[in-house]
């Protein structure tokens, strides 16, 4: 699907797409996101929990800061910061994912994670993997096995995100270790409230989400949080003063193959706009749940 770029934000800008494959990405969302970022765009977009990247490179701000705990996501985006380019053969057999595989947590063992071989590595895993899954053991091992696909375009050249990436800053770590401004507009996508979160070594649960709406309820600007509509999810954003609606929204990649769509909390803080209800036609793919 098509990402809307604003009329405001430079609309010379060539669309780029996700360069990873990310379970629960909200691609989909960009263009209602987009509604409530043209009032704040002058201000610097953070989303601490950044996964795949696709609101931000949505959004294209000039300023950002995107974290995420996935160390080798986080080290594959700075690497596009400085005109990346895989040498490294790619292909879509079995026996060379595997041995990919093994060489990537040679590496994640030896402390290389951070190499431009790595990098390379991390790319052609997550294009190949089962699902397009990023998933990681307790010992921060990569563990998809070999996807099914019949045919894989795959990208060397990463020259075209160097522009849209100047002016970002990449981080990795705990959200409560980050710095907001005042000002900061900030989208957050924690996994989804369900029994499986090991997409890297740490687990996100309960607790994490608590920590995370606790910790934004905090902030005096604008905030954005989408989640997966479980009844505990939602009256937690009630709780802590988030606006919520509920909409039904395309499920691109799960953990066992299920496309089924999924409904989704949408919660809102400080936005000084109409929620959602009352703002434009709703985005493309995106249904409200009654």
């Amino acid at each position: 699907m098509p990402v809307l770029l604003l009329e405001e934000s430079e609309p010379t800008q060539p669309q780029l797409s996700p360069p990873l494959k990310w379970a629960g990405g909200k691609r989909w969302l960009v263009p209602q996101l987009a509604r409530w970022w043209r009032s704040h765009r002058r201000t610097r977009l953070v989303e601490p929990l950044c996964g795949g990247l696709a609101v931000t490179l949505g959004l294209r701000p000039k300023h950002a800061l995107c974290n995420d705990v996935n160390v080798h996501a986080i080290s594959f985006y700075r690497w596009l910061q400085r005109g990346f380019v895989i040498e490294m053969p790619m292909e879509n057999e079995k026996s060379f994912y595997y041995t990919a595989r093994a060489r990537f947590n040679d590496l994640v063992v030896s402390g290389g994670c951070e190499s431009h071989e790595a990098a390379s590595l991390f790319y052609y895993l997550n294009r190949t993997g089962y699902n397009g899954l990023c998933r990681f053991n307790r010992s921060g091992l990569f563990n998809v096995p070999f996807g099914s696909y019949g045919k894989i375009r795959y990208t060397r050249d990463f020259r075209p995100y160097v522009a849209a990436f100047r002016g970002w800053r990449f981080g990795s770590g705990d959200f409560a270790g980050i710095k907001l401004k005042p000002d900061d507009f900030v989208y957050a996508d924690p996994p989804y409230d369900v029994e499986f979160t090991q997409y890297s070594k740490e687990t996100f649960g309960w607790s994490d989400q608590e920590r995370l709406v606790e910790w934004l309820a905090r902030h005096p600007g604008p905030v954005v949080l989408s989640n997966q509509a479980t009844d505990r999810v939602v009256e937690l954003y009630r709780r802590h003063g988030f606006h919520t609606e509920i909409v039904v929204a395309p499920r691109m990649i799960s953990c066992n193959g299920d496309r089924t769509p999924a409904r989704e909390v949408l919660a809102t803080r400080n936005l000084g706009t109409a929620f959602i209800a009352d703002a434009a036609p709703a985005a493309s793919g995106v249904v409200r749940a009654h």
